[in-house]
């Protein structure tokens, strides 16, 4: 059984989709893989009986859920941990109370350079409860807090029922204008699909958009790709692949001089909607291309493989596990392994079990310069 997230924004980079969402999952079923449930984030809920699947989420009300601009922070008279917000929706200006730490750097410094922008609940909006366990509806309401008048507030992915995430509020990408309803910004639905293993092909963004192109005969596109420019060598990279049945082809690249550091917010927030979590812009793009395109990539530390060489080439193997073989793996679980497994390794011992999970000695961290880039079938 394999459950696939698959937010509706991300297949529409490969197929027009202008279904009703209860339509589409029916079609999608029907040709053969199960939407076990349609979850809404901020878009318009499904007409009552109009969906044959369990629907769950939040709309999000376009008038009352908007985009907005901060333009300064400023301290709260009576509390250190919260903070007042000068922030514009697109009408008129707001003090807007809120304790969320991702502000506290911006906290007394005056108008800011630049407006943050983010995701705006007006007084009567519906949200979930940021700091409730699970998603408990509220709806807000004017209070007094320390002192402070209080009836909106700008809100954490977990409020609008993005994610689980509720330790600092969203902040939105450049060049989005206040007033804008958020649905139109990030209103999504994620369609989770029971995949048959005779649909494996479709276990990916493209691969499930291509059947759904079939499914409504609209076209399937892909991006153009951006060419690179790649000097091909061997001086840095030798393989071995011991097993041509298991692993019929390997590719790697090297990328020099990288600078790890966290992903754009639209990576991000696909990764999240598709089961995933973020780690750091390098992990990040292999988990993005193997959730859209199907094809597991794994980024090796290659410093760390120098040094595991001892002043010879590295050498990348694959072969079939050794019988009670152990490997502890990027979730810092040790694995005791049987001879159905396939790994990668070098002329040190195993690296990762391949397709499936990477090694913690040789895991890029945010020390990491140099990635060896592995692509293989």
């Amino acid at each position: 059984r394999r459950l696939m997230k698959a937010p509706l924004s991300w297949l529409k980079d490969f197929v027009e989709i202008d279904l009703p969402i209860g339509e589409l999952a029916h079609l999608v079923t029907m040709a053969g893989m199960e939407v076990e449930e349609i979850k809404i984030v901020g878009l318009p809920m499904p007409e009552k009986g109009t969906v044959d699947c369990k629907v769950s989420g939040l709309a999000w009300d376009r008038e009352k859920i908007v985009v907005a601009s901060i333009s300064e922070v400023m301290p709260h008279p009576n509390a250190d941990r919260l903070t007042l917000c000068k922030l514009f929706d697109g009408e008129r200006e707001h003090i807007v109370l809120t304790g969320a730490p991702n502000l506290f750097e911006f906290k007394g410094k005056g108008p800011l350079p630049k407006p943050l922008l983010v995701a705006y609940a007006k007084e009567g909006a519906q949200i979930y409860d940021g700091h409730a366990e699970g998603l408990v509806l509220t709806t807000l309401k004017p209070a007094k807090i320390r002192g402070v008048d209080s009836y909106s507030m700008v809100c954490s992915e977990k409020e609008l029922g993005i994610s689980e995430e509720h330790e600092g509020i969203m902040l939105l990408e450049d060049g989005l204008i206040p007033g804008t309803p958020l649905a139109d910004v990030l209103g999504d639905a994620i369609l989770e699909v029971n995949l048959l293993p005779s649909f494996a092909r479709c276990a990916s963004m493209a691969g499930l958009a291509r059947e759904i192109a079939a499914i409504t005969n609209k076209p399937f596109k892909m991006a153009a790709q951006q060419p690179l420019t790649i000097k091909n060598s061997t001086d840095y990279v030798e393989f071995e692949i011991t097993e041509p049945v298991n692993n019929p082809r390997f590719m790697a690249g090297l990328l020099r001089d990288v600078t790890i550091g966290p992903s754009p917010a639209l990576i991000q927030r696909r990764l999240k909607a598709a089961g995933m979590r973020p780690i750091n812009n390098i992990v990040d793009a292999t988990n993005y291309a193997m959730l859209a395109l199907g094809q597991p990539l794994h980024a090796f530390d290659y410093d760390v493989l120098v040094k595991r060489a001892k002043g010879k080439k590295v050498k990348i193997i694959t072969r079939s596990a050794k019988a009670g073989e152990t490997i502890t793996t990027l979730d810092g679980v040790e694995r005791k392994l049987d001879a159905t497994t396939t790994l990668v390794c070098d002329t040190a011992g195993a690296l990762s079990i391949a397709g499936v999970m990477g090694g913690a000695e040789s895991e890029v961290t945010t020390s990491t310069r140099n990635i060896l880039l592995e692509s293989a079938s």
